[in-house]
């Protein structure tokens, strides 16, 4: 089953499209979890529950925009792509693997822009849920949170640095700076 929907992302060359999605899917989690628990932190004494609960029901949002968005607009794409190739060819294609490949490429793509910030965003907030379960942390779950934030930013750049060829800790502090200066802004706006 993998080797058939290997297949069908090379024959549509989808992995690409997959991983863009992944980085900035994944990207637009990490920076709306910075953001909140940023939020959280310059208001003062937030319940670790409020707290968890506003950022589960971001990720579900993001998470189910994701898979939405990119479901309808990849699967419109990719007829639209099909219906060109058969007017090309002079051909119908309703019987082979590109056919197949309008059907199923869409929903990888969705799967993978829908988890991509559930998943990212779970990882964020990990130290809110620890302290939940009476885990005690060096640094407040907030800040905890805020760390594994910029974390996951700074290695999102890294990967986005690897799959470019580019100098991977120059991609990582690019992406970690935007960051940082969305901490100031933030604290800027709350002062």
């Amino acid at each position: 089953m993998f080797q058939r929907i290997r297949f069908l992302l090379k024959l549509s060359q989808a992995q690409d499209i997959a991983r863009r999605y992944f980085f900035t899917n994944g990207y637009d989690g990490a920076l709306t979890m910075l953001g909140l628990n940023m939020g959280f932190y310059t208001t003062g004494n937030i319940p670790t529950t409020v707290a968890i609960n506003a950022c589960l029901g971001a990720a579900i949002a993001l998470s189910i925009s994701g898979l939405t968005s990119a479901y309808i607009s990849e699967s419109e794409e990719m007829k639209k792509e099909l219906a060109e190739l058969e007017k090309a060819l002079v051909a119908d294609l309703s019987d082979t693997e590109h056919k197949k490949a309008t059907q199923w490429v869409p929903v990888w793509i969705a799967l993978v822009n829908g988890f991509a910030p559930f998943l990212v965003s779970l990882f964020i907030i990990m130290p809110l849920f620890l302290e939940q379960l009476g885990m005690s942390l060096p640094f407040s779950p907030l800040e905890s949170s805020i760390a594994c934030a910029l974390f996951t930013i700074f290695l999102l750049g890294i990967f986005l640095g690897k799959v470019s060829g580019s100098f991977w800790l120059w991609t990582g502090l690019r992406a970690l700076l935007i960051a940082v200066l969305t901490c100031v802004a933030i604290l800027i706006l709350e002062s």
